[in-house]
């Protein structure tokens, strides 16, 4: 039998529960973080994508989304005839 097996089947104390429970935990965050790490290497290609999004708005001129009320932009005013003063 697996010292695995034994730790987390066959405790007959308390540190060895412990012990068992431990070593599984650790094995099932290996086993995460190594499911995960694939997804990590395509950080670049998600980059890439985007930058082709944009490109692609830009050809096509489609308007960004920017805030109206950003700091250095003027107050957007409401539709219709100029007030004369």
């Amino acid at each position: 039998m697996s010292a695995f097996a034994q730790l987390t089947l066959l405790a007959e104390r308390p540190t060895d529960l412990l012990a068992g429970a431990a070593l599984t935990a650790l094995v099932l965050l290996t086993t995460l973080l190594a499911a995960r790490l694939p997804g990590r290497s395509g950080a670049v290609g998600v980059a890439r994508r985007w930058a082709g999004l944009r490109a692609r708005s830009r050809g096509r001129r489609m308007p960004r989304q920017i805030d109206p009320d950003a700091a250095g932009r003027p107050r957007p005013r409401a539709p219709g005839l100029p007030s004369v003063a």
